[in-house]
């Protein structure tokens, strides 16, 4: 800042322009912003109740519902829905119309093509082309598929690995929704509401 923008008065030390301040404030604020949307991508977010609702219907056990994080992949919901007697299966799409599969299903888990056992208890395998990390848990496994070499197989296991529940803690079922019980329904006959009447009526 020059002595001519005062008037002559030469401004005093530590003096900001309120211009500039607030310019600079924006930036960060802008900046800020755009940090919190490259963190959101491929954060596998929750599915909606309209999705687990759908999958329900197909026979998908609640406590096999999964959802993952992997980076720069998004949940495509479309995708959700059953796979065998009552798994769960969903697709996460990349930017460039990459695809990995996920798939939740109960144990035993039977390995098929190149199987390689890793020290937390799961398997990398590559058949056919694809490559798969299976995550084994006490009941079930999480199994996420995609073409050799789409995804690392360290991105592939820390997702599986840390795959989520979507309906509880992934241990018990989800309860069914209780009946609503409703106090103008007679216990015998022919179980029409009973029509209460005032004075005179």
């Amino acid at each position: 800042m020059t002595g001519k923008e005062h008037g002559g008065v030469k401004p005093p030390a530590g003096y900001r322009d309120p211009k500039s301040a607030g310019l600079a404030s924006r930036s960060r604020a802008t900046l800020a912003a755009a940090a919190l949307v490259v963190a959101g991508c491929g954060s596998g977010a929750a599915l909606s109740q309209e999705a687990i609702d759908r999958a329900r219907t197909q026979g998908v056990a609640p406590e096999l519902m999964y959802v993952v994080d992997l980076p720069g992949f998004e949940l495509a919901e479309q995708s959700v829905g059953g796979v065998g007697e009552d798994g769960f299966g969903a697709v996460y799409t990349g930017p460039g119309g990459e695809q990995v599969e996920l798939r939740v299903d109960r144990t035993p888990y039977e390995c098929v093509g190149t199987c390689e056992r890793d020290d937390g208890g799961g398997w990398y395998t590559v058949h056919e082309g694809r490559q798969a990390y299976v995550a084994v848990r006490k009941d079930h496994y999480v199994k996420l598929v995609c073409p050799v070499g789409q995804v690392d197989r360290a991105v592939l296991k820390r997702a599986a690995e840390a795959a989520r529940p979507v309906v509880g803690d992934g241990t018990t079922p989800a309860p069914p929704p209780s009946p609503v019980r409703r106090g103008d329904l007679p216990q015998n006959g022919d179980g029409a509401p009973i029509q209460r009447t005032g004075p005179g009526g």
